[in-house]
């Protein structure tokens, strides 16, 4: 197998994932809105600040794409290539994982709200604990780039 493929694999595993994550964690949001909006439609500001949070963790494939991109070449090293990989899987599952436990607890806010009770601050400092380890993911992917020899 050649280096490359596995570069692009990881790459692949770093935007897919994120990106599926974040999806799926934004429809939960948009389901627990739907259902808060026929309670209290009034707060719909909330809502939508509570149900775009998920989204977050799909810009950190993203992002790791640009960072890693220069290593793409069909000469990279095959240590190089397992790197990516690596990175690419480590950031594309724990993004995965972190954008639906946090669309979880932003759906039960945005419930919470919608039943009249003042939780939008709170929603809002507990979502961030588990986009927390996406954002250490993707501080892995950074790392893991630096470390790699300039490409030729």
């Amino acid at each position: 197998m050649e280096p490359i493929f596995l570069a692009y694999i990881g790459i692949a595993a770093a935007t897919t994932l994120s990106f599926i994550g974040s999806s799926y964690g934004v429809t939960v949001c948009g389901n627990a809105v739907v259902g808060a909006m026929k309670k209290n439609p009034g707060a719909l500001g909330t809502y939508i600040a509570l149900s775009a949070l998920p989204s977050s963790n799909g810009l950190y494939g993203f992002v790791a794409y640009f960072l890693l991109q220069q290593y793409l070449v069909d000469s990279i090293p095959y240590l190089s290539a397992v790197a990516i990989l690596c990175a690419g899987i480590i950031l594309g599952v724990s993004s995965f994982y972190a954008a639906i436990r946090q669309a979880e607890v932003c759906a039960n806010g945005i419930v919470g709200i919608g039943s009249g009770y003042n939780v939008f601050g709170a929603t809002m400092v507990m979502a961030v604990f588990p986009e927390l380890y996406s954002i250490l993911a993707l501080l892995v992917t950074i790392l893991i780039g630096g470390s790699l020899p300039s490409p030729m």
